[in-house]
């Protein structure tokens, strides 16, 4: 049973970097201009929220991201994010924006809401825009199970191409 007194934080921090590590090495550092800690419920709520994601035993960021709101679930690792959400990760030569999305941390994966768009841009010019956005970072796929348009840049070393699409799905599957 929710109290009153579960609606007010457990520890309440301001300008706070926070910085997860595994066996000695950093996976992730978060920053925000507030946090409030919710013990009983483990999460976190956190405003004017950044972080950079780590690899080769923190030598080397490879992801950054920033958002309005995060919520982090401190059980899974899980992060709902919100207003106005940038990540860029350097090894995929991606940038997703969107309003909302939430990472799933055992899954290593990201979903959008089926309602809301999201944004994807690549250095060559390659961008698309969909609704029902996941991406799937086990095996390095993603896709839309929205409509989806936007203009795919082929660049091999002969020629670059452009190709430009717009995907509509039958009436009924898909609401906008």
């Amino acid at each position: 049973m929710i109290t009153i007194e579960d609606d007010y934080p457990d520890l309440l921090m301001k300008d706070t970097e926070y910085v997860r590590v595994r066996d000695g090495d950093p996976l992730v550092r978060v920053k925000a201009k507030q946090v409030e800690r919710y013990d009983k419920r483990q999460i976190m709520e956190l405003d004017s929220f950044s972080f950079e994601q780590f690899e080769e035993h923190g030598e080397k960021v490879n992801a950054v991201g920033s958002a309005g709101t995060a919520s982090m679930d401190l059980n899974s690792g899980d992060v709902r994010l919100g207003g106005k959400v940038t990540i860029s990760v350097d090894s995929e030569d991606i940038i997703i924006e969107t309003d909302t999305i939430e990472w799933k941390d055992r899954e290593r994966s990201l979903s959008g809401q089926e309602d809301v768009a999201v944004d994807i841009y690549r250095s060559d010019g390659t961008s698309f825009t969909g609704k029902g956005f996941s991406a799937d970072l086990r095996s390095r796929t993603w896709g839309f199970s929205g409509n989806v348009e936007g203009i795919y840049i082929h660049d091999d070393e002969k020629d670059g191409e452009e190709i430009g699409f717009r995907s509509i799905l039958p009436e009924g599957l898909y609401d906008e």
